[in-house]
């Protein structure tokens, strides 16, 4: 189950992502489903379309629907291979 504690060790893709925060104001508010990562980016689906976000340079949003949440992650925390983040040890962030 994801929690809030728990969201940054957890998959991303699938999850419901909203940019909360952008060094490129024109970002701000696109929601969309996660439908792809990398190392150093985030693919959202939005509006029938694919759009691709560095994480460093954004903050973003994730749905939990198990708890109905949103939760809110500097992309700075999640720069990593998907993979590697799940084993990665975070500080209490």
């Amino acid at each position: 189950m994801i929690t809030p504690e728990n969201l940054v060790r957890h998959e991303l893709i699938g999850l419901k992502a909203r940019i909360a925060d952008s060094s490129n104001p024109a970002a701000v508010g696109i929601q969309g489903m996660v439908v792809g990562e990398t190392r150093n980016s985030l693919t959202v689906e939005a509006d029938g379309k694919e759009k691709r976000f560095i994480k460093d340079q954004h903050v973003f949003s994730f749905f939990l629907p198990d708890s109905g949440k949103w939760v809110r992650v500097d992309g700075k925390i999640i720069v990593a291979r998907p993979e590697d983040r799940v084993k990665k040890k975070f500080r209490k962030w």
